[in-house]
């Protein structure tokens, strides 16, 4: 294959940090080629120097596309030659149409006024592209992450994409939605259309890439390429993290206790559609000490339960009983399940679980002001202590505790949600996702967290779409289907057959309101 793209030599400065040091890519036309790499190795800051995010001038090294040297001073010059960049956050707007959100800004026109019959003709062509079969004048807001994710790529299609960028695609999907897009990238590839993939998912790109870079710290620390030989996970992971990891997750010896939080018959109903019951008559205990995960495909009602849970933050009609301690305790706001010991860490940390915009100090205190307070007014000097004292003990990488923490990567961030929360001081820790979007050494931090503070007694229940992240850290499991547990598992009897086996059946037990 012919070379399509090449970044030689990139260099990116910040004030105070080189976020890319020499940087060296190559990327052959209609290949797919992965990019990995911890959080903060420099993945996202390389794309935003291809697409013109940081335009020529600012960065050192040479773009070369097609052939010939570019110098892009946005994303705009950047689409012009066919590069499309589809992020993380997906850029579509929930209110508007399919085909309004496919040509916003570039809507086909006749003397002036927009010609909606051919937007629609062509949107009904774009999405059959990607195995759409919705109608264009269909909300955004009323379709699935993984078909939002698939009207992004529609959209790149629209704009004669030769080279389609993606960032974490299948960070918010489930497996089948997830193999549905990597499908799709495959198709595209027969098409000539070549691919970057960004991705923490290490078992996805083994499935697809023709081509492995892998950076570490800014640089470019190896290559591989995936047509001849196969590359092994193991291997990816000692390149991105500079070290062998023997063991995925930390070795602990449980020392449980007696429980400490308890619901019985926990019933939640559709926050707008309440004769519809999402969470049915639920039975759970943890005990301190404990690690209980909560396995089940999406949709099944977990992380539902998790915020009903704490201070009612989801649903209607919410009756049951919640204990702790053995006694029943009033859990209907944030203020009272805080007050109650209880922490929840969310699935959505940029936009529940942050205040992007604030600094790292002033997150850590958010969940407990009383906490870095005098009479009611906040010692900055105490919070600022506060905040030094996780950043070490988390390991937190950042150029100071008042650094915004949008300029943090996924990790860091997560481990400033991880630490606001820890500030709280609870008893039982909810953690739904916590690795979601995070790298391989990261979640090792994460899991060996995780183990300390069960170590310490901490009660902790855990959400998580990755089955062997629930095998490897859970003491014992539910599995939750279609909103109800259909089975409990020890660690020992736990298996992905048995999990599976229990989701498959589970629809029998359902009951109903």
């Amino acid at each position: 294959m012919d070379v399509l793209l090449e970044m030689r030599g990139i260099r990116k400065t910040f004030p105070g940090v080189v976020a890319l040091d020499g940087v060296n890519l190559c990327v052959r036309a209609g290949a797919i080629h992965a990019i990995v790499g911890e959080n903060g190795a420099g993945k996202s800051t390389l794309m935003k120097v291809l697409s013109g995010v940081y335009p020529h001038g600012s960065f050192d090294g040479e773009i070369r596309f097609a052939g010939q040297s570019r110098r892009f001073g946005g994303i705009a010059d950047s689409e012009a030659q066919g590069i499309i960049i589809i992020h993380q956050e997906l850029a579509l707007v929930p209110l508007l149409s399919i085909a309004e959100n496919m040509f916003l800004g570039n809507e086909p026109a006749r003397h002036g006024v927009i010609d909606w019959a051919e937007a629609h003709r062509r949107t009904r062509e774009l999405l059959a592209r990607v195995g759409l079969d919705e109608s264009p004048a269909t909300l955004v807001t009323d379709l699935g992450v993984g078909k939002q994710q698939l009207v992004e790529i529609a959209k790149a299609l629209a704009k004669q994409v030769r080279l389609l960028i993606l960032d974490e695609p299948t960070a918010s999907l489930n497996e089948s939605d997830s193999a549905a897009l990597l499908r799709l990238l495959q198709e595209l590839k027969r098409q000539g259309i070549a691919c970057i993939l960004i991705s923490h998912k290490l078992n996805e790109i083994e499935q697809v890439a023709d081509a492995l870079t892998v950076l570490r710290d800014g640089a470019t620390v190896a290559h591989f390429d995936c047509r001849d030989v196969a590359v092994g996970q193991d291997v990816v992971v000692r390149h991105m993290v500079g070290r062998e990891m023997a063991d995925r997750y930390p070795k602990r010896t449980p020392k449980i206790g007696d429980t400490l939080f308890e619901l019985r018959d926990w019933w939640v109903h559709h926050p707008q559609h309440a004769d519809r019951a999402v969470v049915k008559g639920v039975n759970l205990h943890v005990r301190r000490g404990e690690i209980v995960g909560i396995a089940g495909l999406m949709g099944a009602g977990r992380t539902e339960l998790a915020m009903s849970v704490f201070g009612r933050s989801w649903g209607q009609r919410i009756r049951g009983t919640a204990l702790v301690h053995g006694q029943p305790r009033d859990l209907s706001t944030v203020r009272k399940a805080v007050a109650a010991g209880l922490a929840y860490v969310t699935e959505d940390r940029k936009s529940l679980g942050l205040v992007l915009n604030d600094s790292i100090a002033h997150n850590t205190s958010l969940a407990n002001l009383e906490g870095v307070s005098r009479r009611g007014v906040i010692d900055e000097g105490r919070e600022h202590r506060v905040a030094e004292d996780f950043r070490r003990k988390l390991a937190t990488r950042c150029a100071g505790v008042h650094q915004p923490v949008a300029n943090l990567s996924g990790g860091n961030q997560q481990k400033v949600v991880l630490a606001k929360w820890l500030f709280s001081g609870p008893e039982l820790l909810i953690l739904d996702e916590p690795t979601r979007g995070i790298d391989v050494g990261a979640k090792f931090e994460i899991y060996s967290l995780i183990a300390r503070l069960a170590e310490d007694g901490v009660a902790i229940l855990l959400i998580s779409s990755e089955m062997p992240e629930l095998l490897g850290l859970s003491d014992r499991l539910y599995v939750m289907n279609e909103g109800s547990f259909v089975a409990e598992l020890t660690a020992a009897e736990a298996s992905q057959e048995r999990i599976m086996h229990a989701i498959v059946n589970g629809s029998r037990h359902e009951r109903r309101a």
